[in-house]
């Protein structure tokens, strides 16, 4: 997520909310298949039925399918069967209690949370993956169904797959729900990536 000013707050994330309608504007002139509003908490910032709203906000102007983040990762879940979730993010405080109300809205429970407390995206983005690894696993535990780590600017790519077979549970990712939603979507097989258990589905 690129935020102006580099700040990633609420305040922020509805700056940049705003902006839904121009920028698919912009989308639509490069003639793309889907569009991908790549932002977790930006994507609920206004509680349950705000990630559809901005999928249908982008989709009546670029006239193409669009997945939200938000939206991708409860669908991530529901196909994984993960009804409650341990929850490591990068965010501050003020984020995360706003990713845990809309997740409990969405009848997910959130067994454990993990905040780094990062104030801005440039912040976010110095930490490696092996930063999220070691914070995934510290918040395992055996009433969680799985792990989610939030995030699009949290780099996890790297380490979904090792994740898995270390918790023996499935892992979702921001930046893994979203690239498997859009995808999906638009019925590109994926069959041959390799990003956790959820590329099985």
């Amino acid at each position: 997520m690129l935020l102006e000013d580099g700040v990633a707050d609420a305040e922020t994330l509805e700056q940049m909310s705003n902006d839904v309608e121009r920028c698919a504007k912009l989308l639509k002139t490069t003639n793309v298949d889907v569009i991908a509003y790549s932002c977790t908490a930006g994507s609920l910032l206004k509680g349950v039925g705000f990630e559809t709203e901005i999928e249908q906000r982008i989709e009546d102007v670029a006239g193409v399918p669009a997945v939200a983040t938000a939206a991708s990762i409860k669908r991530a879940f529901d196909t994984l069967k993960m009804e409650s979730i341990a929850l490591a993010t990068p965010y501050i405080e003020e984020l995360n209690e706003l990713e845990v109300n809309f997740l409990e809205e969405s009848n997910y429970e959130v067994v454990d949370i993990h905040g780094l407390g990062c104030r801005t995206d440039e912040e976010i983005c110095t930490h490696r993956p092996e930063t999220a690894y070691q914070q995934a696993r510290n918040i395992n535990c055996e009433n969680a169904d799985g792990i989610f780590i939030s995030c699009t600017g949290y780099r996890t790519f790297e380490i979904v797959d090792q994740l898995e077979r270390d918790l023996d549970k499935p892992v979702v990712t921001s930046n893994q729900a979203t690239l498997w939603d859009a995808l999906r979507t638009i019925g590109i097989d994926y069959s041959e990536v390799e990003l956790g258990s959820l590329f099985e589905h």
